[in-house]
């Protein structure tokens, strides 16, 4: 990590933020669930640090073992938050838990595209302040923020291309242009081909 992440390792800063990632790490190795953390933490820590309070995190898991992996939750110190979770889950395919004893919420995709599936067969477990959790390749967490298109996203995607040199940015290109396309919204693509361009005009 370059010195700038190393305000991870403050732990009197962002100890509530750690534990749920402990536990959430914890969770997932004890189920031998596939997952890995994403959303405005992995971008956190990959890229600029900035502001965030809650946890979002891709996983992979049939729906049929759903309660039991939410039940096993609790024992980490993860409860729902809503009391029909489950009946909501099945239909976002995200589960809406919070983490107790730091207060901090957690979203629990569940991921079910062959990119979603590739994203986490890639990830790499990384030591955060003294923790280890699982994160996305740099160009992975960039085609998702891409996709979620919100401002911060864009924010986002910036400050990891330019905390990251050596991208591979044919990679990027070929899924931001195929969730265009599918989703019919353009915009997605012509947004990235501006912040690459910004990019390359810093280099």
């Amino acid at each position: 990590m370059s010195s700038e992440k190393n305000t991870w390792n403050k732990p009197e800063h962002l100890a509530p933020l750690l534990a749920a990632l402990g536990d959430l790490s914890a969770w997932l190795l004890a189920e031998q669930v596939a997952g890995v953390v994403i959303g405005g933490v992995a971008a956190s820590i990959l890229g600029r640090p900035r502001l965030t309070r809650d946890v979002d995190a891709l996983v992979l898991l049939d729906e049929g073992k759903w309660a039991d992996f939410l039940a096993a939750g609790e024992q980490f110190g993860f409860k729902p938050r809503l009391a029909d979770a489950l009946v909501f889950a099945r239909k976002a395919r995200v589960l809406l838990v919070q983490h107790e004893s730091s207060g901090i919420d957690l979203d629990l995709v569940f991921g079910n595209l062959p990119f979603e599936k590739e994203a986490v067969a890639r990830a790499e477990w990384v030591e955060v302040g003294g923790i280890r959790v699982p994160l996305p390749v740099p160009e992975d967490l960039i085609i998702m923020k891409a996709v979620a298109h919100r401002p911060r996203d864009l924010s986002d995607i910036g400050s990891l291309l330019d905390s990251h040199p050596k991208l591979d940015i044919r990679k990027i290109k070929q899924w931001v242009q195929e969730f265009s396309e599918a989703l019919e919204m353009p915009e997605i693509m012509s947004d990235m081909e501006s912040l690459l361009s910004k990019h390359r005009k810093k280099e």
